[in-house]
């Protein structure tokens, strides 16, 4: 009989959980609240409890799931171990173990859940039918996450993958949430373009239709305008695709991936934002024209639960 696989993705307002085939099919996905109070103390045994009863309504036997994968938000060591997760409150925690305890000596094993979303898009999503690809996710950040030859590349310390955080601008004067400046966080992801917006506002008295959001423009309202043809909306996204496509050339010349996999909210804006990232991609790697191409994610929210399931299977 084929196993079955649990896939969990840990986020800081609900926990997402999926039972896969070993292929690849999603059985049932479910939900559980993250309690992130008293240091998180409650997370693992609510997912533990909540694991059990839903194999018990189902019918599925503990010796047919060949184990559960777990992405979390932080850096994860190869161990598992975990120093910090600041949206969970934990701190110096092996994450893994202790769900293996509590699921009773279960195989489980974790990773970074941006890491392990790009793996779920390398499988079913996205960048199915490649065993190289990096994911660029484009939400209040920038994450991202780098498989080759079908294997999360972390890095000793968790830091690979941390696209978000690689300087781009020099002439930035404000600090990123990581302590640096000029990461291009502060530019293409979803709070970086709508800070774009307002500064260019600021800058210049001319017309634009974004005008009309004031201060609480969103990186939606600034991909519609410019959508819609807004001159100064065109600005903005033209600056968010040169900077991504800068970063991505860099990326290409370190790893050389077959294929970059753009997802997160911002991603919806889909070909019209891709269209200015792969400009700038070819204009900063003009080495070759054989290099990775530039594609949209898949899976959406369920990327997570898709990668860590895919975990267990090495």
């Amino acid at each position: 009989m084929e196993k079955t696989c649990i896939g969990i993705d840990i986020g800081g307002t609900s926990v997402k959980l999926g039972l896969f085939k070993a292929a690849g099919e999603l059985l049932y996905k479910w939900e559980v609240p993250t309690r992130t109070e008293d240091g998180g103390k409650f997370i693992l045994p609510d997912v533990a409890a909540s694991i059990k009863a839903v194999l018990e309504e189902r019918g599925i036997d503990r010796n047919d799931i060949a184990g559960a994968g777990m992405g979390v938000p932080g850096p994860v060591m190869p161990d598992g171990y975990v120093e910090v997760c600041v949206n969970l409150g934990w701190r110096d925690l092996n994450p893994q173990k202790e769900l293996s305890r509590l699921l009773d000596g279960l195989f489980v094993v974790s990773g970074n859940d941006a890491n392990v979303a790009a793996l779920g898009e390398m499988w079913q999503g996205g960048g199915k039918g490649y065993t190289d690809i990096v994911m660029v996710t484009l939400g209040t950040g920038v994450g991202g996450g780098v498989i080759i030859g079908e294997k999360i590349i972390a890095g000793k310390h968790g830091l690979g993958g941390e696209i978000g955080h690689i300087h781009v601008r020099d002439e930035e004067w404000e600090h990123c949430n990581c302590g640096g400046v000029g990461c291009v966080e502060q530019i293409a992801s979803a709070t970086g373009i709508a800070r774009e917006a307002r500064r260019k506002m600021a800058a210049s008295s001319n017309p634009s239709s974004m005008r009309r959001y004031g201060e609480a423009i969103t990186a939606k309202d600034v991909l519609d305008e410019a959508k819609a043809g807004d001159e100064m909306a065109l600005e903005v996204v033209e600056l968010v695709g040169r900077y991504l496509g800068l970063m991505m050339a860099q990326v290409a010349m370190t790893v050389d991936p077959e294929m970059f996999v753009i997802g997160g909210g911002v991603s919806r804006a889909g070909q019209f934002l891709l269209d200015r990232i792969e400009k700038y991609y070819d204009h900063y790697s003009p080495i070759s024209k054989n290099k990775g191409k530039v594609g949209l994610a898949k899976l959406g929210n369920d990327a997570g639960i898709y990668g860590a399931a895919r975990l267990v299977l090495g």
